[in-house]
C-alpha cells in the first residue's frame, strides 16, 4: 500500500508520475508541429527571456553548446528563431524569435496556461499561493 511507504519515497513517486503525464501531455501537443520537444523547450525559453547568447541558453537548457547549435540551425531553418551579433559583445552570436516563433510561444504557452488551470481549478487562492511557494522553492534548489 502506497501510505506504507516512507513519505520521501511517496513525494518521488509523485513528482515522477506528475513528471511523466507532464511529458505526455507536451509530447502530445508538440505532435504534428514540426518541432522535437526540445526544440520547443528553446522556444519557450526564448519568448520568456528575450534574445540570449547562445552559451547562456544551452546553461538554461542543460545541454551543450554543440547540442544547442543543431537545434539552432534546425529552428533558423523552420523559421523560429534568428542568430544575430551580440549587442554587447561583438564575438559573441545572440538568437531569438522570428515573429512566426514568438506566434508559436504565444500559443504554446497558452495551452500551459490552460493546463495549470486545469490542474488548480479546484484550488483555492490560497492553495494556489502555496502550490506556487514551493515551486519556486523547488525550482530555486537548481
Amino acid at each position: 500500500m502506497c501510505n506504507e511507504l516512507p513519505l520521501a519515497q511517496q513525494i518521488n513517486h509523485a513528482i515522477i508520475e506528475f513528471y511523466e503525464r507532464l511529458s505526455s501531455w507536451e509530447q502530445s501537443v508538440v505532435r504534428g508541429q514540426g518541432v522535437s520537444l526540445a526544440q520547443i523547450h528553446t522556444v519557450e525559453i526564448l519568448g520568456a527571456n528575450g534574445a540570449m547568447r547562445m552559451k547562456a541558453l544551452a546553461d538554461k537548457l542543460g545541454i551543450t553548446t554543440g547540442t544547442l547549435t543543431v537545434q539552432i540551425d534546425r529552428l533558423v531553418k523552420n523559421g523560429l528563431v534568428i542568430r544575430q551579433p551580440s549587442s554587447y559583445d561583438r564575438r559573441a552570436v545572440e538568437v531569438l524569435l522570428t515573429p512566426k516563433g514568438q506566434q508559436m510561444f504565444a500559443e504554446h504557452d497558452e495551452l500551459h496556461l490552460q493546463l495549470t488551470r486545469e490542474m488548480t481549478a479546484h484550488f483555492d487562492d490560497s492553495e494556489r499561493e502555496q502550490l506556487l511557494g514551493f515551486l519556486t522553492r523547488i525550482n530555486g534548489t537548481f
